[in-house]
């Protein structure tokens, strides 16, 4: 590339396609926000200039991941976005639990990164190409290439917590919370951005699609089972965000990419929000649900669930009832807007119907706009490829669905007994697995040095 001009060279290195816009948008504008939080938030101490920096030095370490069109320039990028993340994890490195934080999240996004390069060396030895245009154009068949895939799917299930690789999340909360909101609101959504990038190889590898829905799918239940135990208000949210995570890949699995960005996109701005406001936490109001509600509330709910999920079909252009994995996200959507009915529908069911099927349906059409939204946004690529449908996915649409029914439904178990027994050593072996790395926590306050 000798005498190549300086604009020619960019051309070669980055590529400012509809993905790239987007989520160079996206960063920005969170970047913005969480930036303008820490100047404020860490005022007064002697490190702030230093973090402040390195954030401004990790979102445009993310741009550039984003934006990368050579293999090479999206590893350098990666690494470095992840070596400042590590960096402004740890803040104070003479603290030991922060310190204990950072390495474990340094071990486990170096063998993503590791992963990238092997994946890297794979797809250039096997195409002669460095292009991820070029690349996502070529043939993904043959054993090489489906192994770089795999190798390159380890990478992203690294990177976005993906079960078994969520430790270092949940083991992060030491961190400040600028750069907790930054990390649950962008960091962690590298993995689906990677995967969104090279959508056109994974795409011919079904079998690969799905292990990425398999893995998915139990890092939602995982997630969402483990936040509903926690009582630390970062540990709920980190529990969340593994959900989140976990169903951004299952919508990666599905064949729908352009859906999955939708999600963490919202998820992006709602968890940067959650962080930044969590302070506050002590004053928020919670519903009171009386758990478990009468029988014609929970009839009434399913049928604004109904009426909310083919309100999002219509509105994210999607076919009701289709005979394809759109069905699987329809079905969520059906859930979400059932559970959203009970909120509205527990004191006086029949007279709050017209209510809860306008809110249902307000909220379904909303994000159902916002995935046809960004599927219009994202045509060009045609990201937007539903799968047959899969003994596996009828399968977890029925978990969903009978899981969703018995948390709702549940009673208070009776005392005593070996059922009871049962359910008490579920629960704490669950709330064990819960756990951050005993390294990471801070258990007194004296252990966090103030010098």
């Amino acid at each position: 590339m000798e005498g190549m001009p300086m604009g020619g060279l960019l051309t070669s290195w980055f590529h400012f396609d509809s993905l790239a816009v987007l989520m160079i948008s996206v960063v920005g504008f969170l970047g913005v926000c969480v930036l303008g939080f820490a100047s404020r938030y860490m005022a007064g101490d002697r490190l702030r200039t230093k973090s402040l920096l390195t954030l401004g030095a990790m979102l445009l370490s993310v741009m550039a991941m984003v934006s990368a069109d050579n293999i090479w320039i999206l590893l350098a990028s990666w690494m470095f976005a992840n070596l400042f993340l590590v960096r402004v994890m740890i803040h104070n490195s003479k603290w030991q639990a922060a310190k204990a934080a950072g390495q474990l999240a340094a071990v486990t996004l170096g063998f993503g990164a590791l992963c990238l390069a092997v994946a890297f060396l794979l797809m250039s030895q096997h195409t002669g190409l460095v292009s991820i245009q070029a690349l996502n154009a070529s043939d993904a068949s043959g054993s090489q290439m489906t192994m770089a895939l795999g190798v390159l799917l380890l990478g992203a299930l690294t990177q976005s917590a993906i079960f078994p690789f969520h430790t270092w999340l949940l083991s992060s909360l030491n961190s400040p919370t600028p750069v907790s909101a930054i990390m649950h609101a962008g960091l962690v959504n590298g993995g689906g951005i990677l995967l969104a990038r090279f959508a056109p190889l994974y795409l011919e590898v079904s079998s690969l699609l799905f292990v990425i829905f398999a893995l998915g799918f139990l890092t939602a239940v995982l997630g969402t089972l483990w936040k509903l135990m926690q009582h630390d208000v970062k540990r709920m949210l980190a529990c969340s965000t593994m959900g989140q995570m976990g169903f951004m890949m299952v919508q990666c699995g599905l064949g729908l990419f352009p859906a999955a960005i939708a999600h963490l996109i919202w998820h992006g701005v709602f968890k940067a929000y959650l962080f930044l406001a969590s302070g506050g936490t002590a004053q928020e109001k919670r519903f009171d649900l009386e758990y478990p509600p009468r029988l014609r509330t929970v009839v009434l709910a399913v049928v604004c669930g109904v009426v909310g999920s083919f309100v999002f079909a219509v509105a994210s252009g999607k076919v009701w009832l289709a005979p394809d994995t759109t069905s699987v996200l329809v079905l969520v959507a059906g859930i979400a807007a059932a559970q959203v009915a009970l909120t509205v529908l527990r004191k006086r069911p029949f007279m709050m119907l017209p209510v809860g099927l306008g809110v249902t349906s307000a909220l379904a059409a909303m994000y159902g706009l916002s995935v046809q939204a960004v599927a219009m946004w994202l045509a060009p690529m045609n990201l937007m490829q539903p799968q047959p449908l899969h003994t596996l996915h009828i399968v977890a649409m029925a978990i969903l669905l009978l899981a969703w029914l018995a948390m709702v439904l549940r009673r208070a178990p009776a005392t005593g007994g070996r059922s009871q027994v049962w359910r008490r050593h579920a629960y704490v072996r669950a709330l064990n697995a819960s756990q951050p790395d005993p390294k990471t926590v801070t258990s007194y306050r004296p252990h966090y040095p103030r010098s």
